[in-house]
């Protein structure tokens, strides 16, 4: 990923830099004056890593995904010598290791271990887009995407920080508040795909998020970037998405006046129907990732208005209130 990322940016003469968690922030040579926008998506998605070889091959899971899909899960090892199918066995959820069957020979420490998926479930089908992972590589592209749009015209205020090991505690934008390795004054976008939901399904647009599981964000930049979005006639959703919580939580908390993007998300972590399999009325069973290509398109859209349009004046809800007041204060008498 950080390979790609290095090259797709030297071919269009954008910079990047990372700090010693090895997070990337990319952005134009030149900055520009304005005061900074930042879009943030993380690198990583759960898998499973090799931690121990020999007569037997132990991995760590890393990332939320429920015991019940991991146990006997069919596999493959990412190794050097390419990629070798194998089987999990005797999963631990409490310390979240385990051990391979199959793959002994090839496979070292350190190799990543995914899920194994047809190639035929994969690819583009209509609207949708079905991965390996979507979580966060898609609002990765998006952020990149637009980026490439905003440099290309000659904007230099936008910027795109990528970040290391969120789906373990978003440990890397944690380091990247303690290392400051944002500009100073930055406005933080945080990007995520969410587990949709009957009132923010895929396929309804970008999302506005208000806020996760853990708080509630800017209120300034999050009023902000909606009316950006209404004013842009951008299909968008406002939802709050309080199934878990996001890098913004991390961002806002720490110092930085930070809000959230998402993209509604099917298979939530390669896990198909959790509400059934959890109360155990289905059996448990991994596939690809989903998003809607609509949505996507449309979360590049917004990324590139609230780039060009955040400055453009403050939330227009206080002077909505006043005017509101001044129509109708005579139903309180007299004040």
């Amino acid at each position: 990923m950080q390979a790609w990322v290095r090259g797709w940016a030297a071919k269009r003469g954008l910079l990047v830099t990372n700090d010693r968690a090895g997070n990337l922030l990319v952005h134009p040579a030149l900055t520009g004056r304005k005061r900074p926008v930042v879009a943030v998506a993380h690198m990583d998605h759960p898998a499973l890593v090799v931690t121990r070889t020999g007569a037997r091959t132990e991995f760590e899971l890393r990332g939320g995904v429920y015991p019940e899909y991991v146990a006997k899960a069919r596999v493959q090892v990412e190794t050097s010598a390419g990629p070798r199918p194998a089987r999990l066995d005797e999963f631990d959820p409490a310390t979240s290791r385990g051990w391979l069957v199959g793959a002994h020979d090839d496979a070292a420490v350190g190799d990543i271990v995914r899920w194994a998926f047809p190639p035929a479930s994969l690819g583009i089908d209509g609207d949708r887009l079905r991965a390996r992972a979507c979580d966060d590589l898609a609002g990765a592209a998006a952020a990149l995407s637009a980026l490439d749009r905003l440099a290309s015209a000659g904007v230099g205020h936008f910027s795109v920080l990528l970040t290391r090991a969120e789906e373990v505690g978003f440990v890397g934008a944690i380091a990247a508040c303690e290392l400051k390795t944002l500009p100073n004054g930055a406005r933080v976008l945080s990007i995520e795909c969410s587990r949709q939901s009957s009132d923010a399904p895929v396929g309804g647009g970008p999302i506005v998020r208000v806020g996760d599981a853990s708080s509630v964000f800017s209120s300034e930049l999050t009023n902000r970037v909606s009316e950006t979005a209404r004013s842009a006639e951008i299909p968008h959703q406002r939802k709050l998405m309080a199934g878990g919580s996001c890098e913004a939580t991390a961002f806002a908390a720490l110092g930085y006046e930070a809000t959230g993007l998402c993209l509604a998300l099917d298979n939530y972590h390669n896990m198909v129907d959790i509400d059934g399999v959890r109360s155990g009325k289905r059996k448990a069973r991994l596939a690809p990732e989903e998003i809607s290509l609509g949505d996507f398109h449309g979360l590049v859209d917004l990324l590139e208005a609230v780039a060009l349009g955040l400055d453009s004046g403050k939330s227009k809800l206080p002077q909505r209130l006043r005017k509101l007041y001044k129509e109708e204060k005579h139903v309180l008498g007299e004040v």
